[in-house]
């Protein structure tokens, strides 16, 4: 099988069955968003949503975020995964935020990424679900998924598993396909135990090829292998 036929086959399953992937991050405008993504690296979305809604009351604007010291925004997310430097983060993003764009988020991926805190993940995220940016945005589940599948080959790390996903994929269909990955992977592909026997995608699969010796026909044809 080829690159394309499996990227085709895969695009083709997801545009059919899930035609709306959207982030189960719970948000009413880009301030909540970045916050959310902030708080969600290696932390589960749910998580997430059981620590905002009392955050956003207690700090309900960039303002009043930036007028908090760490010390103050720690208790509001000690049960999120590395509460003091991301209590740290959220302190210094808010005070940049107001000091250098008006409390906007800014819609510019660079300029995101200036902010404590944003990596290029994050900026990707919030740009392709808040502005439309057709750009993909790579979290452990996109790296895994994405390597265990067969739409990468030997991607070392996220930067080379955007550029290939990016290559491969529609612009316009990067900000989808990015919740499509993120969400078979949390709930079909999972990490230890993939659930294989109900995943839809399977026909394209490298991993299932491999494990389970069910070869699609032009898989067989270019390992050489013949149909008994």
């Amino acid at each position: 099988m080829t690159i394309e036929e499996r990227y085709r086959g895969i695009i083709e399953w997801f545009g059919k069955n899930m035609p709306v992937a959207e982030t189960e991050l719970q948000y009413r405008n880009p301030y909540q968003l970045l916050v959310a993504v902030i708080l969600s690296a290696q932390c589960t979305d749910k998580r997430v949503n059981m620590t905002t809604p009392a955050f956003f009351e207690r700090f309900p604007t960039p303002e009043a975020l930036a007028e908090a010291e760490p010390e103050e925004i720690y208790p509001y997310i000690k049960s999120i995964s590395y509460p003091n430097n991301k209590a740290k983060n959220l302190s210094g993003m808010a005070r940049k935020l107001v000091a250098d764009f008006g409390g906007e988020v800014p819609d510019d991926l660079e300029k995101l990424q200036t902010l404590p805190g944003v990596g290029r993940k994050t900026a990707n995220v919030v740009g392709s679900v808040m502005f439309d940016k057709q750009v993909m945005a790579v979290d452990t589940h996109v790296f895994r998924v994405s390597a265990r599948i067969g739409l990468t080959e030997n991607a070392k790390n996220v930067r080379q598993t955007e550029d290939q996903l990016t290559r491969h994929i529609p612009k316009e269909l990067l900000p989808t396909a990015h919740h499509w990955l993120i969400l078979h992977g949390r709930y079909i592909c999972l990490a230890r135990r993939p659930k294989c026997e109900g995943c839809g995608i399977s026909a394209w699969c490298r991993y299932f090829a491999t494990e389970y010796g069910k070869e699609p026909e032009t898989e067989k044809k270019a390992t050489g292998k013949t149909k008994k």
